[in-house]
C-alpha cells in the first residue's frame, strides 16, 4: 500500500494482464457479524483485509467472540466462534468503528437488541453520516439508544432494551437514505423472532436493492429464510435461529472489479489482442454491482465471463455516452463518471442521492474533481451530468483531492490514460485501505507507457533506451555523501521504487569474492557473466536480497565497499549491470542513487542531484555511524580511505565520478538529513504540473 501524502501517476498508455481482486467489503463484514451471532464456529475463506474489516474484527473480539488467527493473513482462512445470539450479562464496551458504515449500523442494531452498555464511536466523518432512521426503527421495538452529540448521527450510547411492550405491528424503516438501515434490521431482528414472525416495512422507495439481495442471500446461508414481499415488506419467520454454515467463501468485490472493467474498456489494444482478466468474481455474483458490466458494455466495453472470472477489452472507441438510472449500482456508478471522460457526448448518471451520505458527499466530490481535469459537470440533488474535455488541449493535469474516500481515489486513477498524456496526482492514496489496500500495486502491474514497450524491444536487442514517461530522480555523489539515506527517504515520501546502484556493485563484489575470484581485469568477463545472472531484489523494508539470502549487512562492511569500487572499475561488469539498473525504472517512478545515475544510466532523468560534503565531514559521519553499530573505527584512517576512493572514482576510465551538466549540486556538510530531503522534494515539486504539495 502507498502510505504517502500523494501519489503521482505518470501518463499511461495501455493495459494488459491479470488481476486478482480482494474479497468484498459488503460480504466480509456481513459474514463476520452473522458468524459472531451464530451458534458454532464459522471458517471464513478469502476474507477482505481492510480498514473496515479490521474495525469489525476488533469490535467482535471486544464482545467475546473467539477469532483465530488473530489477524487476517492472505490465503489463510479465519475462524469465528459465535456467541449463539446472547451476550454475557453486564457486557459493556466502547467500540471504535472508524468510518465503516458496514460495521457501525449493523452492530448498532444487533447490540441494541442483545442488550448491554455500549458506546459506538468513530472518526469525524462517521459523525456526519445519518443513522437516525435506523435508531427510530429500533426504538419502536423498545431499544434504548441515545445520541451523544448531534441528533440523528453517531456517536451513540446503547443501553438495556425493554421489549415488554413489543407489539405485533410491523417495524417501519425508511428505505430512501441508505440500504444499510434495512440490512441492519434484517440481521438483528432474527434474535427477537423466537415465538412469532417479525415484519419490517419499508417506507418510501428502497434504494440499493442489490445490497439487500446480498443480505438475504447470506442470511439464508446462516439459517434465516426471510420472505421478501416486493421489496416493501420483509418477514422474518418465528423460531429463527442463527446456525453456522461451517465454511463460507467471500466473493471478490464487484465494486472493485469496476475499475478494471473500465480499464479494459479504456486502455486495452484490440489490434494487439490485449485484455484485462479479472479473477475472483463472475457474472453469477450475488453482488448487485456486478451489473456494472451492463453499463460498461453500453459504453463500449467487450466482456466475457466465467464462474469466477471476467475478461474485458476495448470495443467502441471513443466510448459512448449513456443516460442511466444507477440505483442498482450505487458504488460502482462512480467509475462511470470517470469513464465519461473518454466518451463521445454527455453522460448522465441518475437516481444517485445515496452518494450524498456515503464516505463523503460523492456527487459534490466527483463534480469538483472532474472539473479539475477539464470536464464540464452539472450536479443535482440525485444526478450528475458529465461532458468530457472537448479537445486534447483542454485536458488539465490535476491533483485529485480524495476526501478520505477510497472510491474517489481508485476511480480517478483511470484519468492517467488521458489523451493529453498528462500525469494525475492522487492525494492521500492510503485511503484505499478501506477496501483494496493494494489497489495501486494491482493497477501498475497491468499498465504500461508506450516507452515501456519500446524499452522491452531495446533490451531484447541490447540497446540503451530511456523510459521518459516513468519519472526518475537521480542522486549521485561521492562515497559517504549520504546519498543512499537521502534516496531512501525521498523514495519513501513519493512512493517510488528505490535503486541503490552502489549495492549492485557491492553485491557483485561479494558474489565474486565468495566464488574465489580476484577482483581485477584477469577475471573481468567471468565476473560480468556472474553479474548478469544475479537474482537481486530490494524489498519495501530496504533490505537487499541475493536469491533467498538477506545480504543487507554483508554488503555494508568496509571491505564490501572497497570490493565494490574495484569491480565498478571493470568496463565489462559495468556494461553487464546497465540493463539490470534500467529494469528498476517501473511505475510509478524511481529514485536511483549512485555515482553515474544522472550521467550514464538515466541521462534524461527530469531531476538530477549531485550530493556532496567535504571529505572531513564524510569521514566524521562514517565514524559516528560505525561507532553507533559497535564497530571500532579511526577517523584518520577513514579520511584517507575516502580520499583514496574519491581519487579512484574520479579518475577511472569508464564513467568517472562527476556531476551531470544539468544536475543541481547540494553541499550537505551543514545540513541535516531532513533538510536535504526537504530540498530534494522541493526541487521535484517545482518540476511537477501540480505545484507544491
Amino acid at each position: 500500500m502507498f502510505n504517502t501524502d500523494f501519489l503521482d501517476i505518470p501518463a499511461l498508455d495501455s493495459a494488459h494482464g491479470t488481476v486478482s481482486l480482494p474479497g468484498s467489503k459488503s460480504i466480509s463484514n456481513r459474514v463476520l457479524l452473522l458468524a459472531a451471532l451464530s451458534q458454532g464456529t464459522t471458517t471464513i475463506h478469502d476474507l477482505l483485509d481492510s480498514d473496515d474489516t479490521q474495525v469489525m474484527l476488533a469490535a467482535l473480539k471486544q464482545l467475546g467472540c473467539r477469532i483465530t488467527p488473530d489477524a487476517v493473513t492472505p490465503g489463510q482462512a479465519i475462524e469465528v466462534t459465535g456467541i449463539g445470539g446472547q451476550l454475557p450479562a453486564g457486557t459493556a464496551a466502547t467500540l471504535f468503528l472508524g468510518n465503516a458504515g458496514t460495521a457501525m449500523r449493523p452492530l448498532t442494531a444487533a447490540l441494541s437488541v442483545l442488550g448491554g452498555q455500549f458506546e459506538m464511536t468513530g472518526v469525524a466523518r462517521m459523525y456526519e453520516r445519518p443513522i437516525g432512521d435506523l435508531v427510530d426503527a429500533l426504538r419502536q421495538l423498545g431499544c434504548q439508544i441515545d445520541y451523544l452529540k448531534d441528533e440523528g448521527f453517531p456517536p451513540l450510547k446503547i443501553g438495556q432494551p425493554d421489549f415488554s411492550q413489543l407489539s405485533r405491528e410491523s417495524i417501519k424503516v425508511r428505505g430512501d437514505v441508505s440500504s444499510q438501515f434495512l440490512t441492519s434490521l434484517l440481521m438483528a431482528l432474527p434474535l427477537l423472532a423466537k415465538g412469532r414472525d417479525i415484519t419490517i416495512e419499508v417506507v418510501g422507495e428502497l434504494i440499493s436493492k442489490p445490497y439487500i439481495h446480498i443480505t438475504l442471500e447470506l442470511l439464508a446461508r446462516f439459517g434465516i429464510t426471510v420472505k421478501n414481499d416486493n421489496w416493501q415488506r420483509f418477514v422474518i419467520p418465528a423460531g429463527s435461529s442463527y446456525q453456522s454454515p461451517g465454511n463460507i467463501h467471500v466473493e471478490a468485490d464487484a465494486s472493485s472489479a469496476s475499475y478494471f472493467i473500465a480499464l479494459g474498456a479504456i486502455a486495452t489494444d484490440t489490434a494487439e489482442q490485449q485484455s484485462i482478466k479479472i479473477l475472483g468474481v463472475g457474472k453469477d455474483s450475488i453482488q448487485g454491482d456486478i451489473r456494472f458490466i451492463e453499463a460498461a458494455q453500453a459504453m463500449g466495453a467487450q466482456v466475457e465471463s466465467g464462474p469466477n472470472w471476467l475478461q474485458v477489452s476495448r470495443g467502441s472507441w471513443p466510448l459512448k455516452a449513456i443516460d442511466l438510472d444507477c440505483n442498482h449500482i450505487p458504488d460502482a456508478a462512480m467509475t462511470l463518471g470517470v469513464m465519461a471522460l473518454y466518451a463521445h457526448g454527455t453522460t448522465t448518471l441518475r437516481n444517485i442521492a445515496s452518494w450524498r451520505v456515503k464516505e463523503t458527499d460523492r456527487i459534490a466530490a466527483m463534480a469538483t474533481e472532474l472539473r479539475k481535469l477539464g470536464a464540464t459537470v452539472e450536479e443535482g440533488a440525485d444526478y450528475i451530468r458529465i461532458t468530457p474535455p472537448t479537445e486534447k488541449s483542454t485536458w488539465k493535469a490535476a491533483s485529485i483531492h480524495t476526501y478520505d474516500d477510497h472510491r474517489v481515489a481508485m476511480c480517478f486513477s483511470l484519468a492517467a490514460f488521458n489523451p493529453a498524456k498528462l500525469p494525475v496526482r492522487i492525494e492521500d492514496p492510503k485511503c484505499v485501505a478501506k477496501t483494496f489496500p493494494d489497489y495501486f500495486e494491482a493497477l501498475f502491474s497491468v499498465c504500461k507507457t508506450d516507452d515501456e514497450a519500446e524499452h522491452e524491444h531495446a533490451l531484447a536487442h541490447a540497446q540503451h533506451y530511456e523510459r521518459s514517461r516513468i519519472p526518475v530522480i537521480c542522486i549521485d555523489g561521492p562515497t559517504a555523501s549520504g546519498k543512499g539515506t537521502i534516496a531512501a527517504e525521498v523514495a519513501k515520501a513519493l512512493g517510488y521504487g528505490l535503486l541503490d546502484s552502489g549495492a549492485l556493485y557491492r553485491i557483485t563484489g561479494l558474489a565474486a569474492s565468495r566464488a574465489g575470484l580476484a577482483l581485477d581485469d584477469s577475471n573481468e568477463e567471468t565476473i560480468a557473466e556472474m553479474a548478469m545472472e544475479m537474482p537481486v531484489r530490494f524489498d519495501a523494508q530496504q533490505r537487499v536480497w541475493l536469491g533467498d539470502e538477506d545480504i543487507s549487512l554483508a554488503i555494508r562492511s568496509e571491505a564490501a565497499g572497497m570490493n565494490a569500487s574495484r569491480v565498478s572499475a571493470l568496463p565489462a561488469v559495468r556494461s553487464a549491470l546497465v540493463n539490470l539498473q534500467l529494469s528498476f525504472q517501473q511505475l510509478p517512478g524511481l529514485v536511483a542513487d549512485g555515482r553515474d545515475m544522472g550521467t550514464v544510466i538515466f541521462p534524461h532523468a527530469p531531476l538530477k542531484v549531485y550530493l556532496w560534503a567535504s571529505a572531513q565531514c564524510r569521514a566524521e559521519r562514517r565514524h559516528k555511524q560505525l561507532i553507533s553499530k559497535g564497530i571500532s573505527a579511526n577517523i584518520s584512517t577513514l579520511l584517507a580511505d575516502l580520499e583514496a576512493r574519491d581519487a579512484r572514482d574520479m579518475n577511472r576510465s569508464t564513467a568517472p565520478l562527476k556531476p551531470a551538466e544539468d544536475s543541481l549540486q547540494l553541499d550537505s556538510s551543514e545540513m541535516t538529513i531532513d533538510q536535504v530531503v526537504a530540498q530534494v522534494l522541493s526541487w521535484w515539486q517545482e518540476r511537477q504540473p501540480f505545484g507544491r504539495a
